[in-house]
């Protein structure tokens, strides 16, 4: 299965334990997941249903411990009414009672039961990001205030005819996870997310290391190109007696750094004294260019 598939696995096995957050859940599950028909001759008998397996489990597993009730048929004016303040079932078009989910607790019930039925999570070994895919803006809207009530960054974005909410800050879509009760799949994007980490931090260092290499490798180069040009047009013994010494240097030890250079001078000379040098060696060698 994919990593999304796991979260909502795991998700579906959590069951909230006060009968307002199995609330909230539930009006979740139905409005953004269920179908509703109505059934039979007597009036507000409906059959609600779901194509989504997920939804279908938890939808059941809620409706049996908030309600205790026949989980094929629902009874509207018992359950349905619990849900929707006008007595029937809301329109897709608008949000869920905004009262079901007043509490912060409720909230965590109502985005555990949007993300089963709209969520989906990319495979954080290639990326991180997490989406609630809406039909409608009110809807989009919804998901994004209650994400952003837990101080989590999450924007809104058209595409083609849904809106998505979306969360793509790694640290962000840890802390949804942990705002919805996914704990095991949190752990192993954590522990992925610090894996990533560090083997980020090693490929900057072996990058970091390998160019300066390279440019100590270039500078090196540019020096000899320099010294063998001096020596050519101008003669190293012609040099004063420090440059002479610093040329005959750098041509005998061509990979050594500055550093190591200024060790091989007698008297021994700092990095900045070396650095000096050479500087002094490429200008009379640019004025011979030139």
């Amino acid at each position: 299965m994919s990593f999304s598939s796991d979260v909502k696995e795991e998700l579906e096995k959590v069951i909230p334990g006060p009968r307002h957050c199995q609330l909230s859940e539930l009006a979740a599950l139905i409005h953004f997941g269920c179908k509703a028909e109505v059934k039979g001759e007597e009036p507000g008998e409906i059959t609600i249903f779901s194509e989504n397996p997920f939804v279908n489990r938890k939808y059941f597993t809620l409706l049996e411990k908030t309600f205790i009730i026949d989980v094929n048929v629902i009874k509207v004016l018992q359950a349905v009414k619990i849900l929707d303040e006008g007595g029937c079932m809301h329109r897709l078009s608008e949000e869920v009672n905004p009262l079901l989910i007043k509490n912060s607790c409720c909230r965590r019930a109502f985005l555990r039961g949007a993300f089963l039925c709209l969520g989906s999570m990319s495979n954080p070994r290639k990326g991180y990001h997490l989406e609630f895919v809406c039909e409608y803006e009110v809807q989009a809207l919804q998901i994004q205030q209650a994400v952003c009530s837990f101080e989590i960054e999450a924007k809104i974005v058209r595409r083609k005819k849904y809106y998505v909410v979306y969360v793509k800050e790694g640290a962000g879509i840890v802390d949804l996870l942990n705002v919805m009760g996914a704990h095991l799949s949190l752990m192993l994007l954590e522990n992925l997310r610090v894996e990533k980490e560090v083997r980020n931090s090693i490929n900057r260092q072996v990058n970091c290391e390998a160019a300066n290499i390279t440019k100590t490798v270039n500078a090196a180069n540019k020096q000899i190109e320099d010294i063998l040009l001096l020596q050519k047009h101008y003669g190293l013994s012609n040099l004063p007696d420090a440059l002479r010494q610093m040329a005959q240097v750098r041509l005998e030890h061509p990979e050594s750094s500055l550093l190591e250079l200024g060790g091989y001078l007698n008297p021994p000379v700092g990095k900045s004294g070396v650095n000096h040098r050479l500087r002094k060696l490429g200008e009379m060698a640019d004025k011979i260019k030139g």
